[in-house]
């Protein structure tokens, strides 16, 4: 076959594209340019795609012996993930970057270009594994390595899409294998550090990134009952579930600490309210997708997955006319709207949504 490697500059994507070569694919490689203002990505351990993991990637490639291309995506990425951020934030709600980067810049921009120019595959570092049903379908599972598994990010990825998918580390038992495989390879990024955090914040302040693009306008905190507790500097910078920069100055009654349950940007209101309120017993969402074959059954028991290094909690899920609607067997604690609900039947990815709604399993007081 004839495959596309995006190749970031990290350990996991050069081995991944070096499987490919071994496997007797015709394989070249691209690195994305996320940006065209150096500085304005995160470098180091702490981000991706950068001009020194270009570097990276063309020396894996040149090592390698497969051609090697850069990219520039950097106005659709501006486009389709950090404005989608801060429009996200400014609703309200709590957006996962790198769900929509998998989503509408790996597996849709830039797969429609690998397939536009005569590719079969993208192959990509992803730790998750595609297995073939009887029938020929293709569906989307955890990989070997659960401590390393990635399906929770790809679980935007459709049916179209993971026929054009190929993940090389999916069977493979743990990341210092990946790093022991490419010192043997003699790659200088064998020990190179993954990469973590939001790649387009540099600074990793995201509170003060976003202050300057959404504003950072005065209002109220206030409990579920509507009481004014204290004041914020900018409703947009909390998200559900968080303790620290709340500075209400005075305890709950009952002496506990408070956490935010809800934010409201048309009212510039933060609720808060004791952590037991955090308890969620349903979450829905119209955006939602499958990652293959869709279920048979409009109810059917599954696990969601609500964040990617969250465990998987048993489920019922029901598909409406307008929503996927899905009741935990036990109350979520702390979701939020804009976060991403991954469905699991097994090890088999289902399909996904972006929560809309939440509905409380604590009532708010009379």
């Amino acid at each position: 076959m004839k495959v596309l490697a995006a190749m970031s500059g990290g350990v996991d994507s050069a081995v991944a594209a070096a499987r490919a070569v071994d496997a007797g694919h015709d394989v070249v490689g691209v690195h994305l340019a996320l940006s065209r203002q150096p500085g304005t990505l995160r470098t180091g351990a702490r981000g991706c795609c950068t001009i020194e993991d270009s570097m990276d990637a063309r020396r894996v490639a040149g090592m390698l012996g497969i051609p090697f291309y850069v990219w520039d995506f950097s106005e659709r990425f501006a486009a389709d993930v950090v404005d989608d951020f801060v429009a996200e934030y400014s609703a309200g709600r709590t957006p996962n970057p790198c769900m929509r980067c998998n989503e509408r810049i790996k597996f849709a921009a830039l797969l429609d270009k690998a397939l536009a120019l005569g590719f079969d595959a993208v192959a990509t570092g992803h730790y998750a594994s595609i297995v073939t049903d009887a029938d020929g379908n293709r569906e989307l599972h955890r990989a070997a390595a659960w401590a390393k598994d990635q399906s929770y990010v790809l679980g935007v990825l459709t049916a179209e899409q993971l026929e054009h998918a190929m993940f090389p580390l999916g069977a493979t038992p743990s990341k210092a294998e990946v790093r022991a495989e490419a010192a043997a390879r003699g790659f200088d990024l064998a020990q190179k550090p993954d990469s973590h955090d939001i790649c387009f914040i540099p600074d990793g302040d995201t509170r003060g990134w976003l202050a300057g693009r959404v504003g950072a306008e005065p209002g109220p905190i206030v409990d579920r009952s509507g009481a004014v507790l204290g004041t914020h500097e900018g409703a947009a910078a909390f998200t559900v579930g968080q303790r620290k920069g709340l500075s209400i100055g005075y305890p709950a009654e009952d002496g506990k600490p408070r956490f935010v349950l809800e934010v409201r940007p048309k009212t510039n209101e933060v609720v808060v309210g004791p952590r037991e309120a955090l308890a969620v017993a349903e979450i829905a969402g119209s955006r939602y997708t499958w990652a293959g074959i869709p279920p048979q059954s409009s109810s059917f028991d599954c696990e969601v997955q609500i964040r990617a290094h969250a465990d998987p909690v048993p489920a019922v899920a029901a598909v409406t006319e307008h929503e996927l609607v899905i009741t935990p067997v036990d109350p979520l604690d702390g979701v939020a709207p804009g976060q991403t609900a991954v469905v699991y039947v097994g090890t088999r990815v289902l399909g996904q949504c972006t929560i809309d709604r939440t509905v409380s399993a604590v009532p708010v007081p009379a």
